[in-house]
């Protein structure tokens, strides 16, 4: 049986298509992805050679653009859609699976043009546009924060490397896969005084600050273990006793996975502020702290907040927040509704 992975943009989106994909193999279930040749989808699968074919189309986002560029780029959207259609065509395609984001348009709506089955994967608290606007002609919406939850996909890696923090050693700054200027600077701010109580740094920062960081890092004399994107994360955050993080989904999963316990200082401009209430998910369950970015003025609190936390208290709770194996459920739904 053949099915369509699409979607993607930024790594949360693509977290969850490397999940499905991992799952599909294992129920040899045949794959193509069709995603953008804008933002990170070719760097993550134009080199993936478990999909039978990959397709990277010039979609492009239609949120925040003016009227006339948005009604430009809905036409372009649906010219891709006839695009997509033939593909199916093509392949047999069986059924669509859209984890979101401006590149899963074409095939989502030329899913619903040809009449094969769309399924929904909504990575956030706050469904965006596109899949709101789809979610009442889909087959089936999937989320791990609405009454019928399904498990978020996260790597069985982030499993197997969980452990239990009882100390505070190191602490691992996370802003997603692309980095964040704001952690960044917050890790620099706060590394003098991390460093006074021996608390080693593992900082992931993205590609665009690499070099101003590694620079600033070296000019306080810390030591620290920086990079810019790394393939394992889930190593890294083995090694560590407490994040300080963006909550962006995927991210925040992948914590609970590990259990990480973990500071959450949401991206403000998220859509519908929906990194706040993702991570408002744990805090609602007393599983996190959360510090907005003008909280995080207070440096005295936010040190309070990090040399205090319940490590042990916090790691324990969080084992049974997410489980594993949650794109296995949702591939069987998909196939199950068949």
């Amino acid at each position: 049986m053949m099915i369509v992975l699409t979607g993607g943009g930024t790594g949360g989106h693509l977290n969850i298509v490397k999940c499905l994909l991992e799952s599909a193999v294992k129920k040899n279930l045949d794959c193509i992805y069709i995603g953008s040749e804008n933002g990170q989808d070719k760097a993550w699968f134009e080199k993936e050679e478990r999909f039978k074919a990959k397709y990277f189309l010039s979609s492009t986002g239609v949120v925040n653009q003016s009227k006339f560029k948005k009604l430009k780029a809905l036409k372009h959207i649906l010219k891709l859609s006839f695009k997509c259609q033939k593909i199916f065509k093509e392949h047999s395609v069986k059924a669509v699976i859209s984890v979101g984001g401006y590149s899963a348009a074409p095939a989502s709506f030329g899913a619903i043009f040809a009449r094969i089955p769309l399924f929904i994967h909504e990575q956030n608290s706050k469904s965006g546009a596109l899949n709101s606007f789809l979610k009442p002609f889909s087959k089936n919406f999937f989320s791990a924060f609405e009454k019928e939850i399904i498990p978020y996909p996260v790597g069985e890696d982030f499993f197997t490397l969980a452990r239990e923090r009882k100390e505070l050693k190191t602490i691992i700054f996370l802003g997603g896969s692309q980095g964040a200027k704001f952690i960044n600077q917050l890790a620099l701010q706060l590394a003098s005084k991390l460093k006074e109580r021996d608390i080693k740094i593992i900082h992931q920062c993205g590609k665009e600050d690499y070099e101003l960081c590694e620079k600033a890092y070296k000019e306080l004399n810390i030591d620290v273990d920086l990079f810019a994107f790394h393939n394992d994360l889930a190593s890294k955050m083995r090694e560590a006793d407490l994040a300080i993080s963006r909550a962006g989904a995927s991210t925040l999963f992948e914590l609970c996975a590990n259990t990480l316990p973990t500071i959450f200082i949401p991206y403000p401009y998220a859509a519908k502020n929906h990194q706040f209430f993702n991570a408002k998910f744990l805090q609602d369950r007393a599983l996190c702290q959360i510090f907005t970015q003008e909280q995080c003025q207070n440096e005295k609190a936010l040190l309070k907040s990090i040399f205090t936390m319940n490590l042990e208290y916090l790691s324990q709770k969080l084992q049974g927040i997410t489980q594993k194996n949650g794109a296995n459920l949702m591939l069987e739904r998909v196939l199950n509704s068949l």
